[in-house]
């Protein structure tokens, strides 16, 4: 980038502070490249983006107050335009499906900010999308599976939490036979031999979060 181009300018979203610092030691180090905004929460996120209209904005998905999820649908619906990069220690492919679907057009472990970070914003400024070569592979792989239904997921949280059908149909307000009929799909769906296992996968696909 010549010397007389302006800047990119970022905004980073993150609720651990020595994260954010970490990142600002990296931006400030790029010639083309500025901090302009630094929010702890979804909410922040939505309020300084407004204000600061960033180029680009690094957003954690994890975030008490409001998740990252909730501030990229809530930034797009009202800046179409606005580009996205997600960073976030989860692997999980249904995390990543669910950042796409909200608008984000980049996705990037913290584990490779260092090595990755820097090039990855800008190739999403030139208009193009990054995502982690494991986490192409397992969306490949789950492209023509059937998504769990909210109600699915809910009762499966439930499950995760410690909770038997008993007490996942009076939590829920169902029947017992009902949260059988669910299991039995989660089951069929994740391809899981048990409830156990089928934990354990949709914590790993970020499904569900404990």
């Amino acid at each position: 980038m010549s010397s007389e181009s302006a800047p990119i300018r970022i905004m980073t979203v993150d609720d651990h502070p020595l994260l954010r610092e970490g990142i600002a030691a990296v931006i400030q180090g790029q010639q083309d490249m500025a901090l302009v905004a630094e929010a702890s929460n979804g909410r922040e996120a939505v309020e300084f983006y407004r204000k600061y209209r960033p180029d680009l904005t690094l957003m954690d998905l994890q975030m008490p107050d409001m998740g990252g999820l909730e501030a990229i649908v809530r930034i797009r619906a009202e800046f179409p335009d606005a580009r996205i990069l997600v960073l976030t220690t989860y692997k999980g492919d249904v995390q990543a499906l669910r950042a796409f679907k909200a608008g984000a057009q980049g996705y990037l472990l913290k584990s490779e900010l260092r090595k990755d970070m820097v090039e990855t914003i800008r190739q999403i400024i030139a208009g193009k999308r990054r995502v982690p070569a494991e986490i192409a592979h397992e969306l490949a792989g789950r492209a023509h599976e059937d998504e769990l239904t909210p109600r699915e997921t809910e009762v499966l949280r439930h499950v995760a939490a410690g909770g038997a059908n008993r007490d996942v149909a009076l939590a829920l307000g169902i029947a017992e036979e009902t949260v059988k009929a669910h299991m039995k799909s989660i089951l069929a769906k994740l391809q899981a031999n048990d409830r156990t296992h089928a934990v354990a996968m949709a914590l790993r696909r970020g499904i569900i979060e404990l």
